[in-house]
């Protein structure tokens, strides 16, 4: 018990002096915000982690959809929060540098929920498939998802050169697979599906329709009507906007 406690700090110390190294005044706002909440939320936890963290079991069955928000920020020990942490402040300080704090901030929330909502569908397609109910049991938890869709859109911004992934030189554009790869390789436990939620989040960013939908939603664009349907049946015309939808009772 005492050897753990002591392990539990260490994590939390290195972190520490990471931070002071890079210098708090050298870290954008957004990234020292949800880098102070993910700490945080580890000191003080919102739940247990069998209550925060995400599976198809949880979230169908049991409706708690508050999962999607609660698992992301949510870390299982003080080192798996250290090298998410550490992998976040390089990522997130380089990204908030290019896109602004305001759009920075809109991308993680976006990415946080999506990735969740697509690592349910995986594991949900996964057990319908192959029978086996463990994949609907499998419960995630941890900023690891998002870190691998915020690797994709690096990778997006500064094209060409290359990454060392565990020591192997790869060429950025390969890197995040690579990743996925070994981790899931050499690091028993990681959720496969959720880091691979994360790269398909960040490639429907990057190369599929997810930015122009954001960039609507957050009224970037022409917001006038699109659609108008008139219901007959219950007299009601709805409007629909680029992200909103308006109902007038006729």
């Amino acid at each position: 018990m005492q050897s753990r406690q002591r392990r539990s700090h260490l994590g939390l110390l290195f972190l520490a002096s990471q931070l002071f190294q890079v210098g708090l005044d050298n870290i954008p706002p957004v990234t020292l915000a949800v880098l102070a909440l993910n700490v945080y939320l580890f000191l003080f936890p919102v739940a247990p982690l069998l209550k925060t963290c995400v599976s198809v079991h949880q979230v169908y069955r049991f409706n708690e959809w508050n999962r999607l928000l609660l698992s992301p920020v949510h870390h299982a020990d003080d080192w798996h929060l250290y090298f998410n942490m550490v992998s976040f402040l390089w990522k997130g300080s380089r990204l908030e540098r290019r896109l602004g704090g305001a759009w920075f901030l809109y991308v993680l929330s976006v990415f946080s929920l999506l990735i969740g909502l697509v690592y349910l569908l995986m594991e949900a397609l996964l057990t319908a498939l192959t029978d086996d109910q463990s994949y609907s049991l499998s419960c995630a938890v941890g900023f690891s998802g998002v870190l691998f869709a915020l690797k994709v859109l690096n990778n997006h911004y500064h094209p060409g050169g290359v990454t060392y992934v565990m020591g192997v030189p790869v060429a950025n554009r390969y890197a995040s697979w690579v990743e996925l790869v070994l981790i899931h390789i050499t690091t028993p436990g990681t959720s496969f599906a959720g880091h691979l939620a994360g790269i398909l989040v960040g490639l429907l960013y990057t190369s599929g329709p997810l930015k122009t939908i954001m960039k609507r939603c957050a009224g970037l664009n022409d917001s006038r009507v699109q659609y108008i349907f008139i219901d007959y049946n219950s007299q009601k015309v709805y409007f629909f906007y680029s992200c909103s939808i308006n109902i007038i009772y006729i």
